[in-house]
């Protein structure tokens, strides 16, 4: 039985959250999706990578990465700087627009999470956080 594979009631979770986040995303009038998201705040966090480790960082294949940054240059919340050292390259940093569509996301985000993780101890967080990490690792080491 399915319910019975780790992996597949992982996937179901990850999945139903994503869909409780992006309606309450869409509830909240805000034109983005999670993905999108994503891809904002890691420039916001760290605003010298490239778009492969972008890419890395939101668990996204180069080609998506590179739309959703397209799309978040045209509407305004990313600005493209040229690095002077190196004029095939940008800096990507998060616009003004950017950084208010992050802010009005802020509730919204804080709140799907305590819904996600109602009932849970922050012991039984630190746990699952311990599980996953250890699972990746697990992961990680075998060859591709």
């Amino acid at each position: 039985m399915l319910s019975s594979i780790l992996f597949y009631s992982l996937d179901k979770a990850i999945r139903q959250y994503r869909r409780m986040a992006q309606a309450n995303i869409d509830r909240a009038g805000v034109a983005i999706t999670i993905d999108q998201w994503l891809v904002l705040r890691v420039i916001e966090e760290t605003d010298d990578l490239t778009q492969s480790d972008i890419a890395e960082r939101v668990f996204k294949d180069q080609a998506s990465v590179a739309r959703m940054i397209r799309l978040l240059l045209d509407r305004g919340m990313l600005q493209a700087e040229p690095l002077p050292q190196d004029g095939r390259r940008t800096r990507l940093r998060v616009s003004a627009e950017g950084h208010r569509t992050l802010a009005a996301l802020e509730p919204v985000v804080l709140n799907n999470r305590a819904v996600a993780l109602q009932g849970l101890s922050e012991n039984d967080l630190n746990t699952l956080r311990f599980l996953l990490e250890q699972i990746a690792a697990n992961c990680s080491k075998q060859p591709e």
